[in-house]
């Protein structure tokens, strides 16, 4: 009975390790000085240049994190088309900025976020608004009690007409 109990936390003990592991290389600090974290980080960054295909299989998070006007914090992902209007846009923008860089979008669309449900929460992104360009991508805006901002722009040459 003994010896279970010693492979039992063994065991414990192994797979508290592995978990820690998995962690660990899925998310580097940034102050990781070796050389398995800074490949991970470049790895990480080539990943924020994955050219977009379906706009709709886009993950949030799997982009290049940024901050923008006003200490907004936010997210692009894909590649950008150099001279179109999506690059000249600008995390933290107001949604009537982008549309005056941008022009009125093919397509919109909003919902509720989780955010919304937590009781006493007075905080950004309860809600979002996103715009579909055709051909050039989506944008996406978190709103909440004020004006809503730019959080994630999302490029794609190859983006339909409507959501």
């Amino acid at each position: 009975m003994h010896n279970k109990t010693i492979l039992r936390s063994v065991q414990l003990i192994i797979a508290i390790m592995v978990l820690g592991g998995c962690k660990s290389t899925h998310a580097p600090s940034s102050s990781t000085a070796s050389s398995n974290g800074s490949k991970q980080q470049t790895e990480k960054s080539s990943s924020c240049q994955k050219i977009v295909t379906d706009s709709r299989k886009v993950v949030e998070g799997e982009g290049c994190k940024v901050k923008g006007i006003n200490d907004w914090e936010g997210e692009i992902s894909g590649v950008p088309v150099p001279g179109s209007k999506f690059a000249k846009l600008k995390i933290g923008m107001g949604m009537q900025e982008v549309m005056d860089i941008a022009g009125q979008p093919s397509d919109q669309g909003s919902h509720m976020t989780g955010k919304a449900f937590i009781p006493f929460y007075h905080g950004s992104d309860t809600s979002r608004i996103e715009l579909v360009y055709e051909k050039q991508g989506r944008l996406i805006f978190a709103t909440s009690w004020g004006s809503p901002g730019l959080i994630w722009i999302i490029h794609n040459p190859n983006e339909i007409r409507y959501r």
